[in-house]
């Protein structure tokens, strides 16, 4: 299942139900564990009440957790309960306990990345903790952020600094560059016949592999 249309008319935000396990219940990204999968349903007074109860053990377990499944369960709970109640404030209320009105807008923000991301934390590639800091930017400043961790295996701390400097309307081009790292950069492994083909037309066109690749994608992606 997908909440996302294909490039070129890609969501920066959530489009399918808040607090639905799309991501979570898909085997293909948390194999066995889809069917543990809980959706929350902003609509159903008893679901709400779930997510309350989810929310405050997810603030109470999260420090040093390392399961990202659990972690975007606990996402999901707290902006469904924010969906539920009306507020950050009712929110942290509703949940009760420590939970403050910073943690749950935090994790509803991860909630809200689109799916092509949030598939990456499932997988493990990005660090919920991480995603946060994804989720602080908008729009196309979130793919670059999280495509350039999985490329340069950024740390938290790196990518929370990327993010600061986002918001303080440095492009994300720019930033990416001031910390060395080449925006729109990966690595491709071919098949030996498509490898040999690649190099040996742009060695004849006096272009390079990556304009050809470019090229190629770009009339892909637009069929």
């Amino acid at each position: 299942m997908t909440d996302e249309p294909e490039s070129p008319e890609r969501p920066a935000d959530r489009e399918s139900p808040v607090g639905a396990p799309v991501v979570r219940a898909d085997p293909a990204v948390t194999g066995e564990r889809a069917r543990e999968a809980v959706g929350f349903d902003p609509d159903d007074p008893e679901s709400v009440t779930l997510a309350a109860e989810t929310v405050r053990s997810f603030a109470e377990e999260t420090h040093g957790s390392e399961d990202h499944v659990y972690m975007l369960r606990g996402a999901a709970a707290c902006a469904a309960l924010v969906r539920g109640v009306g507020s950050y404030k009712e929110a942290a209320e509703r949940a009760g306990g420590d939970v403050s009105v910073g943690f749950i807008r935090k994790w509803a923000r991860v909630h809200d990345l689109p799916q092509a991301i949030r598939r990456h934390v499932a997988r493990g590639h990005i660090a919920p903790t991480a995603a946060k800091h994804i989720a602080r930017v908008a729009g196309d400043a979130r793919y670059a952020l999280a495509w350039a961790a999985l490329e340069n295996d950024l740390t938290v701390r790196e990518i929370r600094r990327l993010a600061s400097e986002v918001n303080d309307d440095t492009s994300v081009e720019d930033a990416l560059a001031a910390h060395d790292v080449t925006f729109g950069r990966m690595t491709l492994t071919l098949p030996s016949t498509e490898y040999i083909e690649l190099r040996r037309r742009a060695s004849l066109s006096n272009r390079t592999p990556d304009d050809l690749v470019a090229e190629a994608l770009a009339a892909y992606l637009r069929e």
